[in-house]
């Protein structure tokens, strides 16, 4: 009886790590916003974990004695703890030290859970069942317990690097906001301006206040000659409160578009937010934005300094790529700057999204006075970046456009332009393998539906992922008149992999569109 006690309790508590450390997870890719969070975990709640907790509690109360009940409840918490365990994570949790001490309260809570009723109803599985039933919420339990903690080691922090910032007076920062291309912008904004400075930027995804903060106390050093600043947005006052803390003299907003609806409401309060950058600068400093975007240029810009405007196709951009010439090993275009022909660059890049952001690094270099030479060298060398429409080629000759981070509706048309215009053999098929769009709000089904129409004019195959939104890209394909052969459905990004295993060949190109956050698997 020991053994099966201690079997019992070996597999709660790692059904319980597996669990709680999901919730954890999820609570800090929404940026440890009770509000984000909630809104996540009641879309969201997890059947198979409820379905557990339910059979375990009915059960525990008449067959708690019964050794076949302890051992039915072993294999499902150790089966669900294996299914989360071989979840494949976009962005795997960071153990800060934050995130420990949410563990180490958990921890606490559930061992009083269990204490406690234990001596209430000294029975084992029936007080397991109650810390089952707890850990819905004892993730939301501890962050609430730390909370007054968390606030002074935040305030703390920012304190620290606002005093660390303010003692480096002829430090430049660049801050680098938009719907999407921020990411893309900031790397190659980096690798271009330190062919001439000394150069920081805000690593991977620390585009939050908090991230930026990290990165300021750990990396800013006293050699630093710019920093750049990456910023996201959910919500409204999200880029101001990041530019009350690092008070950037120059602002690029690469795009506005119909992103993070559910948080943001309307398209409006997404341009309002991202304009929080070009608000905050200062009457000297420059903002630099993608007229490009029709959310930008469909509106007035209110500003108080001066103004830099880029784009491909409106003719009124003071930075515009021209003569631009795809091949399949790299990117040519020349630059007009209000008549001023710049030509000959080159890049590894693809697709007129990485132009666009290519533009916005150019102008800035322009202004910090970093030659057009070392410019072109600097771009010449530029690596693609993961998931942000990166070319490859397999060895089976299959090439591999992948542009799996965080679609979007104007970013998706880009890459199936670069899939429609890609170089294949006239045999070789056109391939899209993609989930659709998230966080949309009311406009998730036609935005959806547009992405399928989308697909219908640039692949000749079309493989939908997950059952999110399956439906409306089916809809959009058939809209088109898209073979009803050629459209695939698959539940799962691995179903998918195994289904084009058995049908590739030579010369196929295949756009990875999008793979859902973790938030939605």
């Amino acid at each position: 009886m020991n053994i099966i006690y201690i079997i019992f309790l070996l597999c709660y508590a790692i059904y319980w790590f597996t669990v709680v450390r999901y919730d954890v997870q999820m609570f800090q890719q929404n940026s440890y916003r009770e509000e984000r969070y909630l809104r996540w975990l009641k879309q969201y709640i997890n059947l198979p974990q409820l379905a557990l907790l339910a059979v375990t509690a009915i059960l525990g109360l008449f067959f708690s004695k019964q050794m076949w009940l302890w051992s039915a409840v072993s294999v499902c918490m150790v089966a669900e703890a294996i299914r989360r365990l071989r979840i494949v994570y976009k962005k795997p949790i960071v153990y800060t030290n934050r995130v420990q001490r949410l563990f180490l309260t958990a921890a606490l809570l559930t061992a009083i859970t269990l204490v406690i009723t234990y001596l209430s109803v000294p029975d084992l599985i029936l007080s397991i069942g109650a810390g089952m039933l707890a850990l819905p919420v004892v993730m939301l339990v501890a962050n609430f317990v730390n909370k007054p903690l968390e606030a002074s080691i935040t305030r703390w922090y920012y304190n620290d690097a606002k005093r660390k910032l303010s003692a480096m007076p002829d430090l430049k920062i660049i801050g680098v906001t938009g719907s999407f291309g921020k990411t893309s912008t900031k790397h190659y904004l980096y690798r271009i301006l330190s062919e001439k400075y000394n150069v920081l930027m805000t690593p991977g995804n620390f585009n939050t206040t908090l991230g930026v903060v990290r990165t300021i106390r750990e990396q800013l050093k006293a050699h630093h000659q710019v920093f750049i600043v990456e910023m996201g947005a959910k919500q409204v006052g999200d880029i101001k409160e990041i530019c009350d803390l690092v008070h950037p003299s120059i602002g690029i907003v690469t795009a506005v578009g119909e992103m993070h609806l559910e948080t943001f409401h309307s398209v409006e309060n997404i341009r309002r937010t991202k304009f929080e950058l070009i608000d905050a600068l200062p009457t000297d400093g420059y903002g630099i934005v993608n007229i490009d975007s029709e959310h930008i240029a469909g509106k007035p810009i209110d500003h108080k300094s001066h103004l830099i405007t880029y784009g491909v196709r409106n003719h009124d951009a003071d930075y515009r790529a021209v003569n631009i010439d795809y091949s399949a090993s790299e990117t040519s275009f020349d630059i007009d700057s209000r008549g001023d022909i710049r030509e000959a660059y080159t890049t590894h890049l693809a697709g007129r999204g990485n132009i666009l952001n290519l533009l916005a690094a150019v102008a800035v270099a322009d202004l910090m006075k970093v030659p057009a030479s070392q410019q072109k060298r600097a771009m010449r060398q530029i690596e693609q970046i993961e998931h942000r429409l990166s070319v490859k080629r397999t060895a089976g000759g299959v090439s591999i456009i992948d542009d799996a981070y965080n679609s979007n509706p104007t970013g998706a048309k880009m890459a199936l332009e670069v899939l429609a215009h890609f170089n294949r053999p006239a045999t070789a098929r056109r391939i899209v393998v993609t989930p659709g769009f998230v966080e949309l709000g009311e406009r998730q089904a036609q935005l959806n539906r547009e992405l399928g129409s989308d697909i219908a004019s640039a692949a000749d195959l079309a493989i939908v992922v997950n059952q999110t939104n399956r439906e409306a890209i089916t809809m959009g394909l058939r809209d088109a008149q898209f073979d009803e052969e050629k459209i695939i459905l698959a539940d799962s990004f691995a179903e998918a992999s195994a289904y084009l295993s058995g049908v590739l060949r030579a010369g196929d190109v295949i756009l990875y569109e999008n793979d859902l956050p973790d938030s939605f698997k």
